[in-house]
C-alpha cells in the first residue's frame, strides 16, 4: 500500500515507544517481565501494527491493523496510569506519555476513518 516511514502516526508511536523505553529503563528488577514488559510491548505494538498494515495490499486489511494499533495504544494508555498510580512514574512523565498516546489514538482514528472510506476508484 505505503511505505509507512511517510506516515506521521508513524512517526508519532516510534518517538512514543522510545519514550516508553527510556522511561521503563529505571523500572525496578520485580517489573522487568511484568508492567516494564508489558509497556514496551503494547508500545512496539502500535508501530509495528501500522508498518504491517501499511504494507498489506488493502485498504481494508490496512483498516484492520490500524484497529490493533489502537487497542495497543489503549493498552499502553492504561499501563501509564498505573505505573504512575504504583509510583513507578512521576507526573510529569505520566502526562507526556499520555499527551503522546492520545495524540496516537488521534491519529489513528483518523487514519482507519480515511482508509475506510472507499474512494471513487474502489467503486470501479
Amino acid at each position: 500500500m505505503q511505505d509507512f516511514h511517510q506516515l506521521k502516526v508513524w512517526e508519532k508511536a516510534h518517538a512514543l515507544t522510545l519514550d516508553v523505553y527510556r522511561i521503563t529503563r529505571d523500572f525496578p528488577r520485580a517489573e522487568t517481565f511484568g508492567l516494564q514488559s508489558q509497556m514496551r510491548r503494547a508500545s512496539v505494538s502500535i508501530g509495528a501494527n501500522i508498518a504491517e498494515g501499511s504494507g498489506r495490499s488493502g485498504r481494508r486489511e490496512f483498516g484492520q491493523f490500524l484497529s490493533l494499533a489502537l487497542g495497543s495504544a489503549s493498552e499502553l494508555e492504561y499501563h501509564v496510569l498505573l505505573v504512575r498510580d504504583l509510583g513507578l512514574i512521576d507526573a510529569k512523565a505520566h502526562e507526556r506519555i499520555t499527551a503522546g498516546v492520545l495524540e496516537v489514538k488521534r491519529m489513528l482514528t483518523g487514519l482507519r476513518r480515511r482508509v475506510r472510506t472507499p474512494t471513487q476508484t474502489d467503486n470501479c
